[in-house]
Formats: C-alpha cells, structure tokens, sequence
C-alpha cells in the first residue's frame, strides 16, 4: 500500500498486534485446558472427553480494560478497492544472462551471453579497431601464390599481391590490427595493413597451413599440417613459445574453441578423428575417432554450437556433419548435409548455421541447436570452400576451390548476388571487417 491511508493502516495494525500479544501473555494462566479430539495412542491412556452433544463453549474473552479481538479487528478501517487490486507480477528479466561459465581461462575477455558465445559478434557489432578498417575482401591462392583483394561495393578486383608459393588462408589477429596470409610452403606469414589493404615485411614460421589464436592473445597457434604439430608463437615477437605433437592427427587443419577458451578442438583430415588440446598447459588430451573414419578428404572445418552444446566437424567424404559433445568427449551423432561438406558459418544472430558442400555446389542451412535442416541453397558448377558473411549479415562470400572464381550469396534467400572471376586455387578468403571484441583466427571466428 502507498499514501497516508496505507501508513496509517499499517500503523493501527502494528499497535493492534502488541497489544493483542500482551493480552495472551497476561490471560495464559487463566485460559482453560482445550480438550483434545485426536485419537489416543496406542497403549496411553485415555483423555476424557466431552460429549457429543456438549454445548461449544465461546472462547474466553481478554482482561478487563482490553478489546476482544472482534471488537479489536473493529478498529482496522475497510481497505480500499485501489489496495485490493492484485500485486502484478515482475516480469522475467530478458536479454543476455551474465557469464556463469566457471574457469575461464585467464585474461580472456568475459562471455556476456551463455546462450550465444557469439552475442559480441552480431550485426554491425564493429569495435574501435575495425570501425577504421577499410572494407575489403581478401582471397587467398594455392595455385598462383598470389591474394587478391576484392572491394566488396563494387565487386572489382583492386588489387594482386605475389606473397608466397601455396597462400591457403586469410587471417584476423587477436586484436583485429593485422591480416596474416599463411604460406606453408614458403614457410612465411604476410601481414596485410586492413586500413588500407596493402601488404607489409614477410615474417618467418614453419608450415603455417593456418593458424588460431589463443582465448587471451597470449600467443598465436600456428597449425603445421606437414609436422602434424601446433607451434604456439608469442605475436608480438614471433618468437616459439612451445609446440604441441599431435602423432596420430594427420591433416591437422581447423578448429573451434570451448565456451571458457580452456579447449580447442582440432580436425584430422587425413586419419578420421579429432585433436583435443589444453589451451593453458598445450598438451594434447585425447584423440576422437569417427564412427567412420575416412582418411582422404575427412574432418574438415569445426564450429561450436551457440551454446556450447556440442561442436560441428564438417567431414567432405562422409557428406555431412559428426557432432561433438560439448564437453569434447565423443560423437554423438551424425547429420547428413551435401556432398563434400566443408566450411561452417553462423550467421549474425546465430540462429542459422551455413554449411558448405563443395562437391555439389550447395550451401546447407541448419538450425545452430539442433542440426535440423531449414533449406539448402544450390549454384551449379560451384566448388564452395571457405568464406565468411559481410558485418552486416546480408552477403556470404565463398570461395570456389576448383573452378577459380569468388561467389557472393544472399543470406535472405540465398540466390546468387555476383560470381566474381580471381586467380588459380582460391582458398581461405576473407571479408574485412568483422564484428566482435577479439578474433580466434581462421577466416575470422570473433566472439
């Protein structure tokens, strides 16, 4: 209640209470014996009771000087139709629920949403650091050595750069300021400036096929394909800081990191299974096998699940999806998509996941929890391999691995915006900006 009428209600009520209490600790010695109607216990003996017909005694009234409690209840003015009114009920607290994901790794920035690991990464969700990038798209080339960069307004080609021998992705740095093209072959990263789309002084690595960064930027993971081993290398200096033997891996190629950064899943193209590893201590934990294990074009790319439920790995031979449980432990079933599925993406709001099946030219499009297929978008002739979505969500950009062109989807409907012709063998393309606080690597997993 609120207003004079409740505060003084309240008041007669709290007075009314005392006395009331007074009263029965003053009349306890003289309130008479209340005879008991319950049963008696087996083997006590009997109370005696009164009759049946016993007249009902009123209950004895208080001292002398003292109102009876009817007489007292009197007192209480009648409440108001306003302070009857049902109380509402508050409702639920929406939006994102603060991170209770226990043990995250230390200095990795907070998830602000346990729903979504990918809440920061939303639609036009631009930081300082990318707010100044200048929009542009970068394909890198396994066959002509070579990244072309694409000015995504105009679907032209502004720019080739001779960087290496086999370029096989684009790569966002933890803090977002730089690009890496990784060359394995030529054993090199090239830097690209994303300010101005210009390319800088190689910088010496062994056999960086691709590359990741570790939750809190403390080093970056170099994936060595050909040494079947991670080198973690500190960023800033490129100097090793340690290195990850991962025998049994063959193909070690993609990857996608626990909610709490501790874990980092990586696939096994060439021996059908996946690479568990501690993120803090860099030791390889275990090795999954697939139900079936192919050994030619396997698993494939790997993407957590919104809610970090389970992990996707994308398998090309076996023409679909296995799903992980989230705690990294086993395969808990299969999900059929196209043949030749490749690549992973979610889109902006992590409602739809994007699959690529490079061998029949289709994008499948899932449903993020549950694996259930929503559509499937087809463009004959096309290889799509890698790629990732404009910040705004509205174009998917893919490579096609074997027929050298670039092709730009509408993520509404996903009919074909633009084919765009590009050099020989391009592979890990990537669309820059992004949105997020901090990118993992790859093509640009941000969260």
């Amino acid at each position: 209640m609120s207003g004079p009428a409740g505060r003084q209600w309240l008041r007669r009520g709290a007075a009314l209470a005392f006395a009331l209490l007074v009263a029965a600790c003053a009349n306890a010695a003289s309130i008479p014996e209340v005879t008991s109607t319950a049963e008696p216990v087996s083997g006590a003996p009997s109370a005696p009771s009164a009759p049946r017909d016993a007249p009902v005694v009123a209950a004895p009234s208080l001292k002398p000087g003292l109102p009876s409690s009817t007489a007292a209840m009197s007192l209480i003015p009648p409440l108001t139709s306003a302070q009857l009114a049902p109380i509402q009920p508050v409702p639920a607290p929406t939006g994102p629920v603060p991170s209770p994901v226990p043990d995250l790794l230390p200095g990795m920035p907070e998830l602000h949403d346990a729903r979504n690991v990918y809440s920061d990464a939303g639609a036009n969700m631009l930081n300082d650091v990318t707010r100044a990038a200048k929009p542009l798209v970068y394909v890198p080339h396994t066959k002509s050595g070579d990244v072309w960069v694409i000015d995504p307004a105009t679907f032209e080609v502004v720019g080739r750069y001779p960087v290496g021998i086999e370029v096989q992705h684009v790569v966002p740095a933890w803090d977002m300021k730089t690009l890496y093209a990784t060359d394995d072959l030529g054993n090199t990263l090239t830097p690209f400036d994303p300010r101005t789309g210009k390319p800088g002084r190689q910088i010496s690595v062994d056999d960086p096929y691709n590359m990741y960064f570790s939750p809190d930027g403390s080093a970056a993971i170099v994936v060595a394909e050909g040494r079947r081993k991670l080198r973690w290398y500190d960023p800033r200096t490129w100097k090793v800081q340690a290195e990850t033997a991962t025998p049994s891996c063959a193909g070690i190629d993609h990857a996608d990191f626990s909610p709490n950064g501790r874990v980092v899943v990586f696939s096994c193209e060439f021996d059908g299974r996946v690479a568990v590893v501690d993120v803090a201590s860099r030791k390889l934990l275990r090795v999954i096998d697939m139900p079936h294990r192919n050994h030619h074009m396997g698993p494939q790319d790997v993407k957590l699940a919104p809610d970090g439920s389970a992990y996707y790995v994308a398998d090309s031979d076996q023409n679909g999806l296995w799903v992980i449980d989230g705690a990294a432990t086993k395969v808990i079933r299969q999900i059929p998509t196209g043949t030749g599925a490749h690549g992973l993406y979610l889109d902006r709001a992590a409602k739809r996941l994007f699959v690529t099946n490079r061998r029949e030219g289709s994008v499948s499009v899932l449903d993020p929890f549950t694996g259930q297929e929503l559509t499937k978008w087809r463009v004959p002739g096309a290889s799509f391999d890698m790629g990732g979505l404009t910040a705004d969500g509205k174009q998917l950009w893919l490579s096609g691995r074997y027929d050298g062109h670039v092709y730009v989807l509408d993520t509404d409907d996903g009919h074909l915006i633009r084919k765009i012709p590009v050099g020989r063998g391009p592979h890990g393309l990537c669309v820059w900006p992004q949105t997020g606080r901090y990118s993992l690597g790859h093509t640009g997993i941000t969260r």
